[in-house]
């Protein structure tokens, strides 16, 4: 489970993260990456946290499918908030493929397309 300071939650975070952010696909996947913005939402002046989302459409499968997808990414990219800048904001999208893919495949493609999106700071 992703603790909720780093959830998108919010349409307006995911359609920054999509339309203004940098994105790198890969056969399971595609991930978009808005780096380092402040964000207007967080009281303070500390630092946001990155921030991710997913999208997992019916085109993966049924149900059961898209929530076991959902459930794999979240637990691959808790592992991966640190590398990300702060206040990013991550967006997931699961391909059609990733329902038939195993955890190794879809953490395969998650740090090839972190590592593209980073210029090799991850994994």
């Amino acid at each position: 489970m992703l603790p909720t300071e780093n959830r998108l939650r919010r349409r307006e975070d995911f359609a920054i993260a999509v339309r203004r952010g940098r994105r790198a696909g890969r056969p399971l996947l595609v991930v978009h990456l808005r780096s380092g913005e402040t964000d207007p939402h967080a009281p303070g002046e500390s630092a946001p946290p990155a921030r991710a989302g997913f999208v997992v459409s019916k085109a993966v499968g049924g149900a059961v499918v898209r929530n076991q997808v959902k459930r794999r990414l979240r637990h691959l990219i808790r592992e991966r908030l640190s590398e990300l800048p702060p206040g990013s904001l991550v967006v997931v999208r699961a391909l059609p493929g990733a329902g038939d893919a195993d955890h190794a495949h879809l953490a395969r493609d998650l740090d090839a397309a972190l590592q593209r999106l980073l210029g090799g700071g991850t994994r």
